[in-house]
C-alpha cells in the first residue's frame, strides 16, 4: 500500500513534466494542462464589462498562474512519495522538533525545501532510494526555475513581432494606397516583406500559442484589428498587371489563409472562410475588423 501510494505522487510528478515539456519544447500539440488553464481564464476575461481592462491582464496572469500550477502540483507529488515513509525512513537534526509534526506537513515541507534547491537538512532520507530521488527532485525544481525564465524570454519576441506586422498594416491603411501603386517592383517587394511577417506570426502562434491570450492594446499595434486589411492589400497584388507583383500577391493570400487556418484551428473554431476567421479574431479580441 505505501508504494501505491508514492507511486501516485510520482505519477503526479510525470504528468505535470509532461506538460511542460510540451508547452515549452513540444507546442505543436493540442490540449494540456495550461491550454485549458489559459483559455479558461481568457474566456472568464471575456465575462468581465470592463473587458478589454481586464482582457489585458489575461495573458502575463495566465503565465503564472500555470507556472504556480506546475510548482504546485510537483511539490504535492513529490510530498506524496514522501508521505507512506514518513518519519521512519527520514532522519532528523539533533533537537529538531520535526519528528514531532504531522507526516504530511513533514512532506509537504520536505519537498517544497528540496524542489526550492534550499537544502536546510533538517529533515535528510536515510533509506537508499529517497537519497536518489531527493537530489532528483532539486533537479526538477532547477528545471522548472530555467523553463520559466526561457518561456518569459521567448514569448514577448513573438508579441514584439505580431505588433510590429499591425502597425505596419495600420500605416498602409492610413495611407490608403490604389491598386496602381502597388503595380511596380516597390510594391511586389512591400507585398513580399508583408507575406514573410505573416508566416512568421503563423509560426508564433504555433510555437507559442500562449501568446493569442496577449492583448496588443487599443492603438494600432492590435493585430485583431488590421489583419483583415492585408487581405485587401493582397487583392491589390493579384489585380496587378506586372507578373512579379502578382506572385507577391499570391503569396500573401497564401500566408493569410495558412494563418487563418491556424487561428481557427487552434482558437476559433469557426469553420469558415479567412475573412470569417479573421473577423471573429478581431470580435475575440475586442476590436472591430
Amino acid at each position: 500500500m505505501e508504494w501505491l501510494i508514492s507511486l501516485l505522487g510520482a505519477g503526479l510528478v510525470m504528468v505535470t513534466l509532461r506538460d511542460l515539456f510540451h508547452t515549452l519544447w513540444h507546442p505543436t500539440r493540442h490540449g494540456g494542462l495550461s491550454r485549458l488553464v489559459m483559455t479558461a481564464l481568457w474566456r472568464l476575461a471575456r465575462r468581465f464589462r470592463a473587458r478589454r481592462r481586464v482582457v489585458g491582464l489575461v495573458g502575463p496572469l495566465a503565465m503564472i498562474t500555470v507556472v504556480g500550477m506546475w510548482a504546485a502540483t510537483i511539490i504535492l507529488g513529490w510530498a506524496i512519495v514522501y508521505l507512506p515513509h514518513m518519519p521512519e525512513a527520514f532522519t532528523f537534526s539533533p533537537g529538531s522538533k520535526a519528528a514531532q509534526e504531522p507526516a504530511l506537513l513533514d512532506s509537504v515541507y520536505l519537498s517544497l525545501v528540496t524542489v526550492a534547491t534550499l537544502g536546510l537538512g533538517d529533515i535528510a532520507p536515510g533509506e537508499g532510494w529517497l537519497r536518489l530521488v531527493s537530489p532528483l527532485e532539486a533537479l526538477v525544481g532547477f528545471a522548472l526555475l530555467t523553463a520559466t525564465v526561457s518561456w518569459v524570454l521567448e514569448i514577448y519576441p513573438a508579441l514584439t513581432r505580431r505588433r510590429v506586422l499591425a502597425i505596419r498594416l495600420a500605416l498602409l491603411r492610413d495611407a490608403g494606397p490604389a491598386t496602381r501603386q502597388f503595380d511596380c517592383t516597390a510594391g511586389a517587394l512591400l507585398l513580399h516583406s508583408l507575406a514573410v511577417e505573416v508566416a512568421r506570426v503563423r509560426i508564433d502562434f504555433t510555437q507559442y500559442a500562449e501568446a493569442y491570450y496577449f492583448h496588443d492594446g487599443e492603438d494600432h499595434s492590435s493585430l485583431a484589428a488590421t489583419v483583415g486589411y492585408a487581405a485587401e492589400l493582397a487583392d491589390h497584388g493579384q489585380a496587378a498587371t506586372r507578373p512579379e507583383v502578382r506572385l507577391a500577391g499570391e503569396l500573401l493570400a497564401g500566408a493569410l489563409k495558412d494563418l487563418a487556418a491556424i487561428l481557427d484551428q487552434r482558437f476559433l473554431h469557426t469553420g469558415g472562410a479567412p475573412t470569417d476567421v479573421f473577423a471573429a479574431y478581431a470580435a475575440d479580441h475586442g476590436r472591430a475588423s
